[in-house]
């Protein structure tokens, strides 16, 4: 081997691990210098909360590309997640969240159970609830936005505690205990084996079915937390719009943040990174009076540089 070849790959295992750090780090330099009003508490406050549902959506998603999988319904359940919320509401707070969490569960289990015990594609899999899910959503809601008012719902969205926003909160408590499961739990280190080599998990005795459908069942409760904070936020439902596209936002924080597309390896904290990195590349080029499509495109681009990079890194 070469020292080229040599340099080449430890350039592309840098990038890989710490690029999402660099990158973060350059843009809010580039802010300071040439965004207005940026340097305020109420602006960083804005940033976090907006990247809120993207980072807790984006955990639940690396969890799911650690085992060599992809979960491209996450959008649709946060919009049912949205759509249950007003019909329930009239039992309280409580009784809206917990319906909405456990069909975001009940949407997670099936996944899992296409993947896991069907044998279907992940793709295909979640792919099927990506266009059934959003249509059921807007069936439930009969394709029109309704205002909330219940101020215990809305709460969730827009209340502090201890002057930090609720939904920070949350998707702050949900990151450490998703690094916690992935380090600390037997759980998380069968589902990075999985990712790793599923045949040879699979001589070895692993619960491989009951492990892939936990992670599509947990994917699927982190899309309604999120879309129960993104409707709570929005103080109205509107299944036609909540969760739009977030399954591209998440997985390019997914893959921006370290986690290769291929499985075996997850990383939560670059995970969060990666999400409000997207945050912040929206966020400037708005400021800069650049339409949210360019936002999208620019997302495209990063994810093709963070495939590449980690393709680079396989070859190297």
């Amino acid at each position: 081997m070469t020292s080229v070849t040599v340099d080449r790959a430890r350039v592309t295992t840098w990038l890989q691990n710490y690029g999402v750090y660099l990158a973060v780090v350059a843009l809010l330099l580039f802010n300071l210098a040439f965004t207005e009003n940026f340097l305020s508490l109420a602006n960083f406050r804005t940033q976090l909360v907006q990247a809120a549902p993207v980072c807790i959506v984006a955990l639940g998603m690396a969890l799911v590309i650690g085992t060599e999988g992809i979960d491209l319904s996450v959008g649709s359940v946060m919009s049912l997640s949205a759509a249950l919320v007003p019909l329930y509401l009239g039992y309280g707070p409580a009784a809206a969240v917990a319906v909405a969490l456990v069909a975001g569960l009940a949407a997670g289990l099936f996944s899992g159970f296409l993947v896991a015990q069907l044998g279907i594609q992940p793709i295909i899999a979640t792919l099927a609830l990506l266009v059934g899910g959003r249509g059921l959503a807007l069936v439930i809601a009969h394709g029109q936005l309704v205002q909330l008012h219940d101020p215990g719902f809305l709460a969730l969205g827009t209340g502090d505690l201890a002057g930090i926003p609720v939904m920070v909160l949350v998707a702050a408590v949900l990151a450490v205990l998703a690094g916690l499961v992935v380090r600390r739990t037997a759980f998380g280190r069968r589902l990075v084996a999985i990712g790793g080599n599923r045949t040879a998990s699979t001589l070895a005795g692993l619960p491989v079915k009951r492990v892939l459908i936990g992670v599509y069942a947990i994917s699927g409760v982190l899309a309604a937390v999120a879309g129960l904070l993104a409707t709570a936020r929005l103080g109205a439902s509107d299944p036609a719009d909540v969760g739009l596209l977030m399954e591209l936002s998440a997985i390019t924080a997914v893959v921006v943040g370290g986690t290769p597309l291929t499985g075996g390896k997850v990383r939560i904290l670059g995970t969060v990174m990666g999400a409000l990195l997207m945050q912040l590349v929206r966020a400037t080029l708005i400021k800069h009076d650049l339409p949210d499509s360019a936002a999208q495109m620019v997302q495209a681009a990063i994810i093709v540089v963070a495939v590449y990079v980690a393709r680079e890194r396989r070859r190297a």
